[in-house]
């Protein structure tokens, strides 16, 4: 029985038996990142990036994802706590399953010999790791009532270590309390005021499933009002580059229209060297920042008409 059980949790613990995935392992699923890491193994995605992602919109990113062959990267229809905002932040993934004595007992041993606070519900050990910039995204197998896997007090504990806030396929309760914590954020199934009961941590920082959509830790999470989308750490620079581009475009494309100087086949076709130079001229006095560079415009510029 014993051997049973410990086949079961290698495949629920899925590298060596551990609750908490280990840097190599996290290395291991984010091979295609080459950046600098943080000391758990997830890539470091710079935060002048993720500043920038801030600007994209769910379309874009989608669009983009979807060219690379990532179809499966968005989960919409979420109970959001404060409409209105976006939220960006890299992934630390915890996934929940229903309570059972025998696998409850060895997770707790587990997370004993991993050094795992005693102290308090097992649920905080998600909550232990975070750091700055962080968003707890949990797989909560959708359960609402007692399947409330934070309150304000453990909100508070969050937003103090991150900054941010969560995304659980679950619930949350004190939501009255949460939405008066500044700067905090969720996007979850539900809300109930029970406390959790009989769920039991199986894994931290390893693949999780978020609805339709396979997380990794160190992903790079864009939350709005439209939908939650989970970006591959590789693919962001390139991302938010490219949504810039087609956020310009569309803002130059919009300026032109109204002035009325072409016909409207010409600025939603391939664009002629006229108004080429004009986008140029345009993108020179642009106000703010760009994440694109002037070699970036003009590969761009050279691929229209190709």
């Amino acid at each position: 029985m014993v051997f049973i059980i410990a086949l079961i949790l290698s495949g629920l613990f899925g590298n060596a038996q551990h609750l908490g995935s280990t840097p190599e392992y996290v290395k291991m699923l984010t091979s295609e990142w080459k950046g600098e890491r943080f000391a758990d193994g997830r890539p470091k995605v710079p935060d002048i990036v993720l500043e920038r992602l801030q600007e994209a919109t769910l379309e874009q990113i989608w669009g983009y994802l979807g060219r690379k062959g990532y179809r499966n990267q968005v989960e919409k229809n979420w109970i959001i706590l404060k409409p209105g905002e976006t939220m960006v932040g890299r992934v630390v993934t915890a996934q929940f399953m229903p309570s059972r004595p025998d696998l409850d007992s060895l997770v707790k041993a587990r997370g004993k010999t991993e050094g795992r606070s005693q102290k308090g519900g097992i649920n905080i050990w998600p909550i232990d790791i975070l750091t700055k910039g962080d968003i707890y995204v949990a797989d909560g197998f959708g359960k609402v009532k007692d399947g409330t896997l934070i309150g304000s007090s453990l909100g508070n504990a969050i937003y103090g270590k991150t900054g941010k806030g969560v995304i659980f396929y679950g619930s949350v309760r004190d939501m009255q309390e949460l939405k008066d914590t500044k700067g905090f954020n969720a996007w979850v199934k539900g809300h109930d005021p029970s406390y959790i009961k009989d769920m039991t941590p199986t894994s931290i920082n390893a693949p999780i499933r978020i609805g339709e959509v396979t997380v990794f830790p160190g992903d790079i999470v864009f939350a709005n009002d439209y939908g939650v989308v989970f970006i591959p750490a590789h693919l962001v620079e390139d991302l938010v580059a490219a949504s810039e581009m087609t956020a310009l475009r569309d803002e130059f494309e919009r300026l032109l229209l109204q002035q009325g100087k072409y016909p409207a086949g010409q600025i939603h076709g391939d664009w002629n060297d006229t108004i080429k130079n004009e986008f140029r001229a345009w993108i020179a006095k642009y106000p703010k920042k760009l994440a694109i560079t002037s070699k970036d415009i003009e590969d761009y510029l050279k691929k229209e008409g190709q």
